[in-house]
């Protein structure tokens, strides 16, 4: 019994070792098997690699060439047409502004020549009307001038001198003369001319202005009523204008009277020396 149990032991043994070899065996071809197929991979890598590489490279290469000749070659072109269409815009350009010179040269003799002749046409209707002005005041004769309305001059001209005003109680100037009438008496043109303004003045009261030739202007103030003429009209030496009344604010104080100016060229002149 105890020598069949010995021989089964050993039997055990050796093929417990059996297995472990046989174990080791298999973990050896396999990692033997690992390695080569890992060696093989590896070169056929490599190889497909440098194959790679060289292929890109010399796709490299091929482009770089392509890119210089087709550079060399663009280049070349755009400078020609640059170099072509600079030539043709400089000589449009020198084209084009000896044309706007000479345009320009002729419109300024043009501009010049039309200058000129209104300059010219100014000048002979200037030369004309200071003819005609000439002629006129050479047939325009002196105007005269009758009394507007008879009566008794009251107050004289005092253009320089002082006069006592009884309505202001003071010394003052007098522009024109007060004819002495009694209300509602009839005013009459002193001379032919053209009636300028009908007012009512602040201080002398319902005034007619009349202009006459050669500068020559009347006045009538103190005045009832004006309805007898009207601004712009053409009226007659002679021709009623107006009634004597006592709408003259300065001269209230007054007797019943008509206040007569006159001017030539603006400035008050004494109607004493020149109605008759």
């Amino acid at each position: 019994m105890k020598r069949n149990r010995r021989n089964r032991n050993f039997n055990e043994e050796i093929e417990t070792k059996k297995l472990v070899y046989i174990s080791v065996a298999v973990v050896i071809i396999a990692i033997l098997a690992f390695a080569l197929t890992y060696v093989a991979y590896s070169n056929i890598l490599s190889k497909k690699s440098k194959t790679t590489g060289e292929i890109k490279s010399k796709i490299a290469e091929l482009s770089s060439v392509n890119n210089e000749t087709t550079t060399e070659q663009a280049s070349s072109q755009i400078g020609k047409s640059v170099n072509e269409v600079t030539k043709e815009e400089s000589s449009k350009i020198a084209i084009n502004t000896s044309n706007i010179e000479k345009s320009e040269q002729a419109e300024n003799k043009i501009q010049t020549k039309q200058n000129e002749q209104i300059k010219e046409n100014v000048e002979k209707k200037e030369q004309t009307a200071n003819v005609e002005t000439k002629k006129q005041e050479e047939k325009a004769p002196e105007p005269t001038f009758i009394k507007p309305i008879e009566g008794e001059i009251i107050k004289e001209f005092a253009n320089e001198n002082l006069i006592y005003s009884e309505t202001l109680k003071e010394w003052v100037t007098h522009n024109g003369i007060d004819i002495k009438a009694q209300k509602a008496s009839i005013v009459k043109a002193t001379e032919q001319g053209t009636v300028s303004a009908i007012k009512n003045d602040p201080r002398y009261g319902i005034t007619v202005v009349i202009e006459h030739t050669n500068g020559y202007v009347s006045i009538y103030s103190n005045l009832l009523t004006a309805e007898f003429v009207k601004e712009g009209e053409k009226i007659k030496q002679g021709q009623t204008i107006g009634t004597v009344g006592n709408t003259a604010v300065f001269e209230i104080a007054d007797e019943s009277h008509l206040h007569f100016e006159m001017l030539k060229d603006n400035k008050y002149i004494n109607p004493s020396e020149y109605i008759k």
